[in-house]
C-alpha cells in the first residue's frame, strides 16, 4: 500500500481550452461550484431554474449565453410544493418551445434534503452517480441543513462534501442563496453567513434591486465577467410562459483572445470533414514542430485527441475506413 500521494511534473497537466473551460459562456464554468445569491423576491429560483433548463437543452441561457456542454441537469426545490416546480418548469418549455416530456431536467422529489447529515450526503451522492447530471442546482441553501451558517467551522464540513461531490463527478453545483441587507463593497461579500461561502465560490451570480430595476452581476474566480446586467421576469399575454429576460443589449463576446493554441487546434479538428495530417496543422496554426508535438502528445494522453493513419481527428469523432481495393474494384469508388 501506497503511503504517497499523486504527483506529475507541471507540463504533464492537462491543458485547459476555451472549450472545456465553460458550461454556459461566460456566466458558468464546467464543473465550477458556486452562489446564486440575493434579497427575497429577487427571482433567485427562476435564475436557477433558467441555467438548469438552458444546460439541459442547449438552449441559450437568456436567449444570449451559449451553452459550451449541455447535458443532464438535477434539482432539488425545497420551497416549492412539487405540482409549483411542475408549473415553472412548464413555463419555461412553453417560452423555448421546448416538450417537456424530451426535458434532460430531474427533479429530486425528496421532502427533506439535509446536507449536514451523513445519511442524506451519501444519498445525493449516488443519485449524482446513478443520473451523471452535468449540473446540480439546490435551492436554497437555508433549507438543506441546521448548521449556523455564520460558523465556519459548522459550514465547511457541508461545503467540503459539495466540493467532493463536484470533483469526484466533474459535476457543476449551484447553490441558492441570501443576501444580508447591509451594503457592502462586494456582491459576494453580502452573502448571509461566514465568509468561507463566498471563498469557496467558483461562480457567482449575484441579484440586486437598483432604483427599480433588478440587476444581475456575475463574478468567477479564475475569469473576466461580463458588465453587469438588467433583468426581468415576463409573462405572456395570458400570464404563460414565465420566464427571466435581459433587458437591453448584451454583448456575450467570443472566447479570450489571442486563442490559446490548444483551442486552435481543436477548432481546425472539429471544423474539418476528415483528418488533418501533423504537416498540415504545422501550416495552419504557424508553429514550430517541437512545440506542435508536444501539444498532440499531451492532448492524446488525456484523450481529447486521436491519430488515425490520415492524419488527427477529435476523440469523438470516428474513423472512417479507407476505401479498399475490392470496393474500387466493384465501381462502388473510383480507382485513382
Amino acid at each position: 500500500m501506497t503511503h504517497t500521494l499523486p504527483a506529475v511534473p507541471a507540463h504533464e497537466l492537462e491543458i485547459q481550452t476555451d472549450d472545456a473551460r465553460w458550461l454556459v459562456r461566460p456566466v458558468w464554468g464546467l464543473g465550477a461550484v458556486g452562489m446564486i445569491a440575493g434579497s427575497a423576491k429577487s427571482y433567485k429560483t427562476w435564475t436557477g431554474l433558467e441555467l438548469a433548463f438552458s444546460v439541459a437543452t442547449g438552449v441559450p441561457f437568456l436567449g444570449k449565453f451559449p451553452v459550451e456542454q449541455p447535458g443532464r441537469t438535477l434539482v432539488y426545490l425545497a420551497e416549492d410544493a412539487l405540482p409549483l416546480a411542475r408549473a415553472r418548469i412548464e413555463s419555461l418549455c412553453d417560452h423555448r418551445k421546448v416538450n417537456i416530456r424530451a426535458l434532460n431536467l430531474y427533479v429530486i422529489t425528496a421532502p427533506v434534503l439535509r446536507l449536514d447529515l451523513a445519511e442524506y450526503q451519501e444519498k445525493l451522492r449516488q443519485t449524482v452517480a446513478h443520473l451523471k447530471p452535468r449540473l446540480l442546482l439546490l435551492d436554497p441553501l437555508v433549507r438543506l441543513h441546521r448548521l449556523d451558517e455564520n460558523n465556519a467551522t459548522e459550514m465547511s464540513g457541508l461545503l467540503g462534501y459539495l466540493r467532493a461531490l463536484q470533483r469526484e463527478f466533474d459535476v457543476a453545483v449551484v447553490l441558492v442563496h441570501h443576501v444580508s441587507k447591509r451594503a457592502r463593497p462586494q456582491p459576494g461579500q453580502a452573502m448571509r453567513g461566514t465568509s468561507d461561502l463566498h471563498a469557496w465560490t467558483d461562480c457567482a451570480a449575484y441579484l440586486a434591486w437598483q432604483n427599480k430595476q433588478l440587476h444581475m452581476t456575475l463574478e468567477h474566480r479564475a475569469a473576466k465577467p461580463p458588465p453587469p446586467m438588467v433583468i426581468d421576469l415576463v409573462s405572456g399575454p395570458d400570464g404563460d410562459a414565465t420566464h427571466v429576460e435581459i433587458r437591453g443589449d448584451v454583448t456575450v463576446g467570443e472566447p479570450e483572445t489571442p486563442s490559446s493554441l490548444a483551442t486552435q487546434l481543436f477548432r481546425l479538428l472539429r471544423n474539418s470533414d476528415r483528418p488533418i495530417s501533423r504537416t498540415e496543422l504545422r501550416g495552419l496554426l504557424k508553429v514550430n514542430n517541437e512545440k506542435l508535438g508536444a501539444l498532440l502528445t499531451n492532448l492524446q494522453e488525456h484523450g481529447r485527441i486521436r491519430r488515425t493513419p490520415q492524419g488527427w481527428i477529435p476523440e469523438s469523432r470516428p474513423v472512417t475506413p479507407a476505401p479498399s481495393p475490392d470496393d474500387a474494384h466493384q465501381g462502388r469508388l473510383p480507382l485513382m
